[in-house]
Order: structure tokens, then C-alpha cells, then sequence
């Protein structure tokens, strides 16, 4: 309990920290004229424009990156290590860096490259048609993920215990969801802690199951795992938290769209067009994220214990459910009972003990 108490609070102080920092630095560098500045630069060397946003972009993503470094190396690697959490060697730490970089970069690429055109072309319109087309380009990303994304991280092959494959598919054909099929992925090589994930779109569907699960968890404990994951389709939890989360984007765009031009003149920024005021456009979705992160926290809780009942309901299986709690926060050292202000605005999940009490007070007929 104590080193799970200090993994967490490390946790949640570099995750504020790294929040605050953010926004300071979009701040300073829109405020100080450092994105002006910048743009400038790469006019004057003769930049063709059709290269100003991909090279403008870059820099912006190498800058933060290299400013942001410190926070992320102990964030994501050194406490992992510290801690027993992860057995990752630092040049393999490295390699997933720039994969998820270039990534992001790319599709941050896309989204604003878009951004710009619609801005130009329907300028009374536009904070509708980009927030449909950030929402369809999620759905398209959602349906890649498991094809083409995680195999750049991980390597992933059918499960080989046919027992425990038949028997979660059999729990997907009982919960009525449809999937491509099991997935045995090796976390182990990256992370010690324990995971499962039912992922991908339509045809694309399908289960991933780390092997730091499978190898440590009865068939019974797997079976409610997965049982709580299938839930979440069944209950349409994924579809309302796509509405909830488009209904978010077209409201901060609108947001955009109502406030930009008194904002942009507090930067010193007279156009949103400018490419200059991107880390502006930037500053309200961090903002407004840091802001609403509680309320989202909120309402994935409440899917989470919704999950959980039904998850029970179907598998009637109260004491693998506990052990399983048990053995996930043992192994990925989860706070257990995190203060009222930390479950709050970190805890997606309810913790771990008031989900073990609700499963011993549960009805399972």
C-alpha cells in the first residue's frame, strides 16, 4: 500500500506538472512573440508556402518535445523502472518515443493542414465542417489502431490456449459482440502491468489480451476481464462517450469561432488563419481539456461500475472478480484509496476498493 501510494502521488504530481507546463509554454510562446518570430523566419528564407505548415509544425513538435523531455523521461520511464514496472531498455524506450512521435506528428499534420483549409473556404461555417471531419478522422484512426498502429509497438499472434480462446469467444457470442477473433499480445517486453483491451472498428474488432494477463490470471479472472470490456459495447458506452466527445470538439470549435478574435488580439495575433496563432488554437484545447478532464473522469466511473454489475451479472463470478481486483492493483501498484480530490479529477476508473465493494454487495440474479 505505501509504494503504491508513492507510485501514485509521483504519478499525479508529473501529470499536473506536465498539464501547467503546457499551457505556460503556449502561453510564453504566442505571448513573447517566439510563434511570430518563427513564421517569419521561414518566410524569409524563401520557404514555398506549401511547406510553411508541415516545417512550421515540425519545429513545433521537436521544440516541445526537447523542452518537455525531463518530465516525460521520469513519467513514463524512470518511474516505470524505479518502481519494477517495466523492464524496457532505454534505447528501446527511445524507438517507441520517435514511432509515436512521427505518428503524431502526421496526424496532427492532417488535422490542422485541414483546419487551415476549411478556414479559408468557409469561414462562416468552418468550426462545423473540421469538427465532423476531426470526428470522422478519430472513427478511421479507431479502425487503423489495431491493424496498422499497435503492430508498430507490438508484436501480436492468435492466443494459443484454445480452452481460454474458446471460451472467450463463446463469451462474446453470449454478450452478443462480434469479433475477429484473440490476440495474445507481449506487453511483458515494454510494461510489467496487467491488460486487456477489446479494440478496433466493425470488421476490425477484436481482443487483445497481454500476456503479463495471461500468464498470471486464472481462466475465470480473464473470462470477468473481458466480460467488463464487452460490457462497455453492450451498454453502448463507446458510442456515447464518441457523441460525448464530438459534441466537446464542435463546442470548443464554436468556442473558437465566438472568442478567437478578441483573443487573438491579447497574443498580438490579428487573423486565426495566421499560422503564427496556431499554439493559440492549441491553448484552448489544453485549456479547456485541464477544465473538463473531472466531468469526463465522472462519467467514465459511472460506465465503469455500470460495466462491472453487468459483467457479473453475465459471468456470475463474485470471487474471481475480487481476486482479479486484487491481483491488478498488487501488480500495477493502483492506488486503492486515493483522497476525495484525486479520484476526483484523475480516477477514470473507481478505485480499486470501492469496486470490490460493490461487487460483494452485488445481485447477480
Amino acid at each position: 500500500m505505501e509504494k503504491s501510494k508513492r507510485y501514485s502521488n509521483l504519478k499525479y504530481s508529473l501529470s499536473l506538472l506536465d498539464t501547467f507546463y503546457l499551457l505556460l509554454i503556449l502561453v510564453v510562446f504566442s505571448g513573447c512573440g517566439g510563434s511570430y518570430l518563427l513564421v517569419s523566419g521561414l518566410k524569409t528564407i524563401g520557404l514555398p508556402g506549401f511547406f510553411l505548415l508541415p516545417v512550421y509544425l515540425l519545429i513545433l513538435f521537436i521544440g516541445y518535445y526537447l523542452l518537455n523531455f525531463p518530465v516525460n523521461f521520469c513519467h513514463s520511464y524512470m518511474i516505470e523502472r524505479q518502481f519494477s514496472l517495466s523492464n524496457q531498455k532505454i534505447g528501446d524506450w527511445l524507438l517507441d518515443q520517435l514511432k509515436a512521435g512521427v505518428l503524431s506528428y502526421i496526424f496532427a499534420l492532417v488535422i490542422i493542414s485541414a483546419f487551415y483549409f476549411v478556414l479559408k473556404t468557409l469561414p462562416g461555417s468552418w468550426w462545423l465542417v473540421i469538427s465532423l471531419f476531426w470526428v470522422l478522422f478519430s472513427v478511421v484512426i479507431a479502425k487503423l489502431t489495431p491493424t496498422l498502429i499497435i503492430p508498430m509497438f507490438f508484436k501480436y499472434k492468435k492466443l494459443e490456449d484454445q480452452a481460454l480462446r474458446s471460451r472467450i469467444l463463446s463469451l462474446a457470442e453470449k454478450m452478443q459482440v462480434k469479433i475477429l477473433d484473440v490476440f495474445e499480445i507481449d506487453l511483458s517486453k515494454k510494461s510489467l502491468k496487467g491488460n486487456a483491451a477489446f479494440v478496433g472498428v466493425g470488421k476490425t474488432r477484436r481482443v487483445l489480451l497481454a500476456d503479463t494477463l495471461k500468464d498470471k490470471y486464472t481462466h475465470d479472472e480473464i473470462e470477468v476481464v473481458l466480460a467488463h470490456e464487452f460490457a462497455h459495447y453492450k451498454l453502448k458506452h463507446i458510442l456515447k462517450m464518441i457523441i460525448l466527445s464530438s459534441a466537446m470538439t464542435v463546442f470548443i470549435f464554436y468556442l473558437i469561432f465566438q472568442t478567437s478574435p478578441l483573443v487573438l488580439k491579447v497574443f498580438g495575433f490579428y487573423s486565426l488563419s495566421d499560422y503564427a496563432a496556431l499554439p493559440v488554437v492549441i491553448l484552448y484545447f489544453a485549456l479547456f481539456g485541464a477544465l473538463i478532464q473531472p466531468l469526463e473522469a465522472s462519467l467514465s466511473r459511472h460506465f465503469e461500475t455500470d460495466a462491472d454489475m453487468l459483467a457479473l451479472k453475465i459471468t456470475k463470478s463474485r470471487d474471481a472478480f475480487i481476486s482479479m481486483m486484487d491481483k491488478l492493483a498488487s501488480q500495477n501498484l493502483a492506488d486503492r484509496k486515493p483522497n476525495a480530490l484525486i479520484r476526483f479529477y484523475f480516477f477514470d476508473h473507481p478505485p480499486i476498493d470501492e469496486r470490490i465493494a460493490a461487487a460483494k454487495n452485488a445481485k447477480l440474479d
